[in-house]
């Protein structure tokens, strides 16, 4: 069978290449294009990937939700880590006629004659309609394709089988697995090597999305190639945002060709093409998106120290763990301001919503930027300015617009000012203003299920989340590449085919594959790693008295902090400083980037893992750059919020789907008016009354001082704020396994270099 495919191969790459002669010359200079390097390898790749050529394609049916699932394939040609560079896809049902087994295009098995997963190609039906529960209509050519990023602490996914979660909505849903820190895999001399450096999570994810596009356009999967939206929490958001702000840059061509992605090829004259042929005609692939929704997306790490140290140190009643952390905030917040005016942003007032200036209008662009005078704000130890002006007035009208919403709080019990539950009648008779002052107050719990949000855990999942189990759901064994390059082998030779976990689709759970608030988590391969918000007791938890666990002393510490910088700085094996490649704010925007249409970014405005500077200035960055971004700080969210309220992941990508691709308006439903109160005894609620002005609960309004003193309330990492000193979650993507630290943060190099006299006698002391 190898040796017909590759036969094929080498065919179908004499028949490109001369299509790609065919129409190698310019209409207006009549010069001839350069050429695929390697034409054979190009056909090769685009033979293997086509999953029509796939004949251990599986796929099982849910009757509950009407859903097929796609067995896991590999996502590239030349996997490094084959258990991670899959990727499985669930189709609604509606566009399926069936299964065609016997390869003569027309359906054999059914969804009312299935039984057991069964070996075959899907049989699409075009014509069909499918309505959401928004009422967005879609066909099997237009629906969105929803693309789950994994890298929960920007680790490894193991490859999972897609999600049955949208098949009610008419979404194509993509799981996909990704390489990530912590990995390792041995070398053609079976010496065990590590990897998971930046950029292997994004990398692995552009490379399912080029496959599904891929096979899209060949007629293999239903979907729209061109509405693609990445999603994901915590590491999983920042590279949903990664995915979007870096949609197709050549920066990153490099990483997908060396695993044998499809629709990127190197050219003769050392340039790219990103096209694949089809019948004879040439086609783009991208490997970017149309849209992404953002859970609590940790980047970019960048700035992410000074950005959380500048919060936490403007809260003048913050008790920093150590008197070298707070030294250090002050000299981090300094370099923030510095580092916020050397950009010279700008915000226009009739895209951000705000009238910054306060001249009655929102027709202005305003210059934003941090100010310092202590004598004039000591609330917030002398910060002021109108990059702050932006952020309060963000945080304002992300309280108002939870305030306003209320009313679609369901199963809430509500509580008099005394501390008593309400009755039915008295909750049923409350107005929106009574609901907003006693949230506000604090005086309400909350329901089992709150408001319109259909995701547990705030992010979608990739995997399998059917509520019941699949009839037989048995998956043959993953199909894999061979492994072989035209004209020769891997250093690994032939990669072996394995079972799926379980070898069945089982009844997962976005819990299971989410983002907890632990300290430790666990990831899809069962590894324990560390993310999100540190224990107490450690040098990343607030209140910790130890400045570092790894150095005794503070010329070491720099020391190890200048040559890791040094490695990072000398560049990788194409020559790129991966932290760069980490930061999206390098690309959006850039002239080599295609822009998505929109981005939605929901932070919980109470979380401690990320400054909400960051994504504020994401925000900024986006609109400047024509993308539709909107950012949330959910005052009631943590780390990874729930949607809630009149919020839906569904109901987003309706209304963006029917602003920017057929016209239709897709409105709010109307909220259910609660008739009974709940059954809570005591409330559960954050008491906001010391924060917030709210004589007027349609008008709130609170100070730049009460904002940050919100922030840091109850805050639970250390200063410096993100994984700097010792190991921390996020840096093992810029370093490797075997050294105690992986210091990156040039700002913090220079810092301690230059206040080296303050700093030194301060380290370790508590």
């Amino acid at each position: 069978m190898r040796q017909y495919k590759k036969m094929t191969a080498v065919f179908l790459a004499f028949t490109m290449l001369a299509g790609l002669c065919a129409c190698s010359k310019s209409t207006e200079t009549q010069e001839e294009s350069p050429q695929v390097a390697d034409a054979e390898q190009k056909a090769y790749i685009e033979d293997t990937l086509n999953l029509a050529n796939n004949e251990e394609q599986e796929w099982a049916y849910s009757s509950q939700d009407d859903a097929w699932v796609l067995s896991v394939v590999s996502a590239v040609a030349y996997p490094e880590l084959p258990d991670q560079q899959g990727v499985s896809v669930c189709v609604p049902g509606a566009y399926v006629s069936g299964i065609d087994t016997d390869g003569d295009g027309t359906e054999d098995v059914t969804a009312d004659t299935y039984s057991d997963a069964v070996l075959g190609s899907l049989v699409i039906d075009y014509e069909a309609e499918l309505t959401s529960t928004n009422g967005q209509v879609y066909t099997a050519a237009d629906a969105p394709v929803i693309l789950n990023t994994g890298a929960a602490g920007y680790g490894s996914s193991t490859n999972t089988l897609a999600a049955a979660t949208y098949a009610v909505e008419g979404y194509i849903n993509v799981a996909c697995g990704n390489r990530g820190k912590q990995d390792t895999a041995e070398d053609e001399s079976g010496e065990t090597y590590y990897t998971g450096d930046a950029p292997s999570c994004l990398t692995d994810q552009k490379n399912a999305a080029r496959y599904v596009k891929y096979n899209i356009l060949l007629g293999n999967l239903p979907g729209n190639a061109d509405y693609f939206v990445s999603t994901g929490g915590s590491g999983g958001g920042a590279h949903a945002a990664m995915f979007a702000a870096t949609s197709n840059n050549e920066d990153f061509y490099d990483y997908e060709i060396e695993a044998g992605a499809v629709g990127v090829y190197l050219l003769e004259d050392g340039g790219y093409t990103t096209t694949v042929t089809i019948d004879g005609a040439d086609y783009e692939i991208s490997d970017g998106a149309w849209g992404c929704v953002a859970y609590s997306a940790i980047t970019s790490l960048a700035e992410a120290d000074m950005a959380l140290a500048f919060e936490y140190y403007m809260d003048t009643t913050y008790e920093f763990g150590t008197s070298f952390q707070a030294q250090l905030a002050e000299y981090l917040s300094a370099a923030y301001m510095e580092y916020i005016n050397g950009q010279n942003l700008t915000a226009e007032e009739s895209s951000v919503g705000f009238d910054l200036n306060e001249d009655g209008d929102k027709e202005d662009t305003i210059d934003l930027t941090i100010e310092y005078n202590l004598e004039a704000h000591p609330e917030t130890n002398g910060y002021y300015g109108t990059y702050l002006d932006l952020y309060l007035a963000e945080f304002q009208s992300n309280l108002q617009w939870y305030l306003d919403n209320l009313d679609y709080a369901e199963g809430w019990t509500w509580f008099d000012e005394d501390g008593n539950v309400l009755s039915d009648e008295e909750a049923a008779s409350m107005t929106s203003a009574d609901k907003a002052t006693a949230f506000l107050e604090g005086r309400y719990a909350k329901g089992s299920f709150d408001g319109r949000g259909n995701l547990s855990g705030g992010m979608p999942g990739g995997s399998n989340m059917s509520g019941g189990e699949l009839p037989d759901g048995k998956l043959s064994d993953e199909k894999q590449p061979s492994g072989e390059r035209p004209g020769g082998e891997l250093p690994d030779g032939e990669l072996p085919r394995g079972n799926l976990p379980n070898d069945e689709l089982s009844e997962d759970s976005t819990e299971e594959r989410g983002f907890s608030n632990g300290g430790v988590a666990e990831n899809s391969t069962g590894d324990m790693m560390d993310v999100g918000t540190p224990d107490a007791g450690t040098t990343q938890a607030a209140g910790s008295s130890t400045d570092s666990f790894d150095y005794s002393t503070y010329e070491e510490m720099v020391e190890a902090y200048a040559a890791d910088i040094g490695e990072i700085e000398a560049g990788d094996e194409y020559g790129n400083n991966i932290v760069e490649l980490y930061n999206p704010l390098n690309y959006i925007g850039a002239e080599s980037t295609e822009n998505p249409a929109w981005v939605r970014i929901v932070m919980g405005a109470s979380e401690g893992d990320m400054s909400l500077f960051s994504s504020l200035n994401l925000q900024i960055a986006m609109l400047n750059a024509g993308i539709d971004a909107n950012i949330e700080w959910q005052w009631d969210g943590g780390h990874v919020p729930s949607e809630v309220l009149s919020e839906s992941f569904s109901l987003y990508i309706d209304q963006m789907y029917g602003e920017y691709a057929d016209g239709e308006t897709i409105d709010t439903p109307a909220a259910d008016v609660q008739t009974e109160n709940g059954t809570a005894k005591e409330a559960t609620g954050t008491d906001l009354s010391s924060w917030v002005e709210y004589s007027d609960p349609g008008n709130v309004s609170f100070t730049l001082a009460d904002a940050v003193s919100y922030r840091t309330d109850g805050a639970s990492k250390s200063i410096p704020g993100f994984d700097v000193i010792d190991y921390g979650q996020e840096d093992y993507v810029f370093g490797n396994s075997k050294q105690d630290a992986r210091h990156w943060n040039r700002t913090l190099l220079e810092i301690f270099e230059q206040y080296a006299d303050i700093l030194e006698p301060l380290f370790n002391q508590g």
